[in-house]
């Protein structure tokens, strides 16, 4: 499972036990600054009606959108989620979710990139904008 593109900046890959991603199953496919791609099981992620969790929508949306800036952020930056927002248009039931991340705009303080999630028969579940705001990295880090 490529839980995360290596060497971004400021990651503890000496953690990624303990990542959220990793417990929920989420799979890093693709990795590029113009695009992030991952799938995400409805098993595991459910809700009490037996639907995908809106909250894992949101985890799934953060995490490739995150990814995106941290791709696009200038050298010594570091990514850091500021505000998200996430619409659920319809309910997945079973299979794999698959999100797309895509940039709206980057820039030296912030970026914003909208995230598309569809089910296996490539129906909008949910569209989510994320934008993060870029910090200088820890020294050392």
């Amino acid at each position: 499972m490529n839980t995360f593109p290596e060497n971004l900046p400021g990651i503890r890959y000496d953690l990624a036990d303990q990542f959220l991603p990793t417990k929920m199953g989420i799979d890093i496919t693709e990795w590029d600054p113009k695009r992030v791609v991952a799938t995400m099981p409805v098993a595991g992620n459910l809700q009490p009606y037996g639907l995908l969790h809106g909250g894992a929508n949101a985890t799934l949306a953060e995490t490739i959108g995150s990814i995106a800036a941290a791709l696009n952020a200038p050298d010594g930056r570091v990514a850091v989620g500021l505000e998200l927002s996430c619409t659920h248009h319809r309910a997945a039931t079973k299979g794999l979710v698959t999100g797309v991340a895509t940039p709206l705009h980057t820039g030296r303080s912030t970026s914003t990139f909208e995230i598309v999630i569809t089910d296996e028969d490539d129906k909008r579940t949910c569209t989510a904008r994320l934008t993060c705001v870029l910090r200088d990295a820890a020294p050392g880090s």
